[in-house]
């Protein structure tokens, strides 16, 4: 399977740097906490959970995504960082725990709703699947390892995120205040699920974006059937 979609670059930790236009990275034997945050500029109760999503920059045991939703918008502040299909992911995510209904700001740790953030669940015990991120010239690959013989089916996503952003906001909940924001997903595409015991190699074209905003691209590799993660890694240069 081979996915080519425009995306934009950054950096990371686990990375290593050939030259200004080539670096790769490579999963450890243990995978990262995936930590999802699903915030909102118009939610008066989420620059708390922002600011913790903050802290956990430059960790290489963890990979924060703040997902921005839509439905806040109503209230007279359109979150610039919104988009609906990070809304519809939170409602799946919903779907697929049996809840109703969503919430802002709501931790999603390892595909699990979490609210005992600031804490963080223990990582996941035993070996992750390998996989490897590199980027030449104006290409990014992922390769996921095969696992010969394995009737388990896999599935992943990309995501672009960016830090070091601001805004003032002039309306709804959080009219006057100054927010900042990290981790900021800018762009997240769904890989259908394939086969594990045939592997996966995926490509996209990258940009370097705004050297003002530092940027991250990200692959996570989940199970096909839920939103678990087994393995996660973002690469930058």
């Amino acid at each position: 399977m081979r996915t080519t979609l425009a995306l934009l670059a950054a950096l990371s930790p686990a990375l290593t740097l050939a030259n200004n236009a080539a670096c790769s990275a490579r999963s450890g034997p243990a995978a990262p906490t995936v930590v999802e945050l699903y915030t909102s500029e118009g939610c008066s109760s989420c620059p708390p959970a922002d600011q913790w999503l903050s802290t956990l920059r430059g960790r290489t045991d963890v990979l924060p995504l703040a997902f921005h939703v839509t439905y806040w918008d109503r209230l007279g502040w359109p979150d610039r960082f919104g988009d609906a299909t990070y809304t519809a992911r939170q409602h799946e995510l919903a779907r697929q725990a049996g809840r109703a209904q969503v919430y802002t700001p709501q931790v999603v740790a390892n595909g699990q709703d979490w609210r005992r953030w600031p804490q963080l669940p223990a990582p996941a015990a035993g070996p992750a699947p390998a996989l490897t991120l590199e980027r030449q010239g104006e290409t990014v690959r992922v390769q996921v390892a095969a696992v010969p013989g394995s009737a388990a089916r896999w599935a992943g996503y990309w995501a672009v995120l960016e830090d070091q952003h601001q805004s003032r906001v002039s309306a709804g909940e959080n009219s006057g205040r100054l927010l900042q924001h990290d981790h900021v997903v800018r762009l997240y595409q769904p890989v259908p699920a394939w086969g594990a015991a045939a592997g996966l190699q995926a490509s996209l074209a990258v940009s370097r974006g705004d050297p003002r905003h530092p940027r991250r691209v990200a692959f996570v590799l989940t199970e096909a059937n839920n939103a678990r993660p087994l393995q996660a890694l973002a690469l930058g240069c």
